[in-house]
């Protein structure tokens, strides 16, 4: 009972005093996430003449709670059909951003003396920009609908994306102190193939039960079913050893693709906005003054580096991707601070305990000062523009206008189809194919002792024979994979056939044309075959048959699949319409 009213009494001063900044940091016009930290800082054990807060544990925890709301908020607006629209020159713009702050950021760490770990970890913390704090200044500003806005938010859907593959590296490289390209490309290929299959099936079940839910017109019912799946998949993330953040963070990609995600939003927002404050008043309590006073000149240089950095990297990659200068410099003005995912990766550094106690306070600087210049950046960004454009040389001008131009002249016209475009779309149905079996597989192994554990001995009675387990385990996964591995051949006989009619012509090949382009459409997906079997084969060693065994099952397979063949187009066929019309919902208003 006693420590249920420690509890609540902390709990109390925590929201008490982030009520009160809220209200005070709305009226001096600043962002409340910085009243938040100050709030945390006020309460904190490093602020004389009494500590406030007594079972800091708790309020940790409740501040790992904000993390899940966070992630699971920015991933309710992250949508597939946006990143789609900005393309690739989101993709280039975060690439040539991140690369650049990732080595700007281990270069000062190096040059203050700092150990590899902290100046790697640096260099991750300045690699990602804040979400939060770029939605909540364009809305004040009312950029929020602007044509760079929309880009601004494509290139921190990249960022996302890539500052979870950091986590996940980073994790690697602080258990085993080093990371080869080995590791790095397993691990890499791992996380694409769990976040492949997890938003490919979560988007084919997730929305359609929550659709059904939502049916009811019950928020208290829809409320719970989605804090229902948004903690159980944390979980199974958890169980397959990723971080929170990256369950909160997918699922609610996912979700992002209901027909109701704006109800849905409506219902989570006041839990992430009081979970989130939380979360930043807890960073505020780990935030000792006097290390800032101690590290003033690297706060100082680091955030210089930030704005500067990221305006050059973001800006040269916006304006390289096709877009035009004011734009270029809009989106890297914009962009110019760092947020929530550089505390988080901050406290992973500090949790697993390797890298110095002087770095989250000075993440948490950079981000208040950078977090403040936000604001006048964005505004500034136009006059700057006009004013770089005025001291340009002609000549310079006359080079950045024909790159635009022959950029210009390198894109299809409207709604053409292309041979690149046809291949690529081929080739990613392929790869998403390729990751639901390959997982499947991979789970039949990875399962195969939970599931004898959980049979209590009476799996080794129905079949004592180990060989025989395989047999049955490798065929179950055999038999689940079937509508993706016919979709596999399909698509690659589909790839085969597009690429022999360019490159296997009349002029050349004469009367062998069409004999050789139905050749090379029956060969390569039967070679695609072969190396998808020794895929197959080296993900599943741990349940795979004996020799004999396996070329029986193999027959089996092939006699069962002459039946079902069409069967297994068909259930194909209704998961693709299924995705496409879940792409193709608009969210209710």
């Amino acid at each position: 009972m006693h420590h249920g009213i420690g509890f609540i009494q902390d709990l109390a001063v925590v929201m008490a005093l982030a009520g009160v900044v809220t209200v005070l940091f709305h009226r001096l016009k600043q962002p409340v996430v910085l009243g938040y930290i100050a709030a945390g800082v006020i309460i904190g054990p490093y602020t004389p003449p009494f500590q406030l807060i007594h079972d800091e544990q708790t309020i940790q925890t409740l501040g790992e709670l904000g993390v899940v709301f966070l992630m699971f908020s920015l991933g309710l607006e992250f949508s597939l059909r946006k990143l789609f629209k900005v393309g690739a020159t989101a993709v280039v713009a975060a690439l040539s951003e991140i690369v650049l702050m990732l080595w700007i950021g281990y270069e000062i760490g190096s040059a203050f003396g700092w150990s590899p770990m902290d100046s790697l970890f640096l260099g991750a913390i300045l690699a990602i920009s804040s979400t939060t704090i770029i939605v909540k200044a364009l809305s004040e500003l009312g950029l929020k609908r602007e044509s760079f806005a929309q880009l601004v938010f494509g290139i921190l859907i990249v960022e996302d994306i890539l500052a979870i593959a950091m986590l996940v590296l980073l994790s690697g490289i602080a258990q085993t102190g080093e990371l080869s390209a080995g590791v790095a490309l397993v691990t890499l290929g791992k996380l694409l193939l769990f976040m492949t299959v997890s938003l490919v099936v979560g988007i084919l079940v997730v929305p359609r039960a929550l659709n059904y839910v939502a049916k009811s017109q019950s928020d208290e019912m829809l409320l719970v079913a989605v804090l229902g799946f948004c903690f159980a998949f944390c979980l199974l993330v958890v169980k397959l050893d990723y971080s929170i953040a990256l369950g909160a963070f997918l699922i609610g990609a996912i979700m992002a693709e209901s027909r109701h995600l704006h109800r849905i939003e409506h219902l989570i927002a006041p839990l992430r906005d009081a979970f989130s404050a939380i979360f930043f008043v807890t960073i505020g309590l780990m935030l000792n003054p006097a290390v800032l006073v101690d590290y003033a000149w690297p706060i100082a240089v680091i955030t210089v580096a930030v704005i500067l950095g990221k305006i050059v990297s973001c800006g040269l990659g916006t304006f390289l991707a096709g877009k035009d200068g004011r734009t270029a410099m809009r989106v890297g003005m914009t962009v110019s601070q760092i947020g929530e995912f550089s505390f988080i990766i901050a406290s992973l550094g500090l949790t697993l305990k390797v890298t110095s106690a002087f770095l989250y306070p000075i993440a948490v600087a950079v981000s208040a000062l950078t977090t403040l210049f936000t604001p006048y950046l964005i505004r500034a960004a136009d006059p700057l523009t006009r004013r770089l454009g005025h001291a340009m040389p002609r000549t310079v001008a006359n080079v950045f206008g024909m790159y635009g131009q022959w950029l210009g002249s390198l894109r299809p016209a409207s709604g053409e189809p292309t041979v690149f475009g046809l291949t690529r779309r081929i080739i990613l149905q392929i790869a998403v194919n390729l990751a639901i079996v390959a997982a499947i597989f991979l789970g039949a192994s990875y399962g195969a002792p939970y599931v004898t554990r959980f049979g209590s001995g009476l799996i080794e009675t129905w079949l004592p024979s180990e060989p025989i387990r395989r047999v049955v385990l490798w065929s179950a996964a055999l038999i689940l994979s079937m509508p993706f591995l016919v979709a596999v051949y399909r698509k690659t006989k589909s790839l085969a056939l597009l690429l022999a009619e360019i490159s296997v012509q009349p002029a050349k090949a004469g009367r062998f044309t069409r004999a050789i382009r139905y050749a090379i459409s029956d060969l390569v997906p039967v070679v695609s075959m072969l190396g998808v079997f020794l895929l197959v084969a080296a993900l599943s060693s741990a349940i795979l048959p004996p020799t004999g065994l396996l070329i029986g099952v193999l027959l089996v397979a092939a006699l069962l699949l002459t039946v079902l063949w069409r069967w297994c187009v068909r259930i194909h066929a209704t998961m693709q319409i299924a995705l496409r019309e879940t792409f193709d919902e608009q969210p209710d208003p």
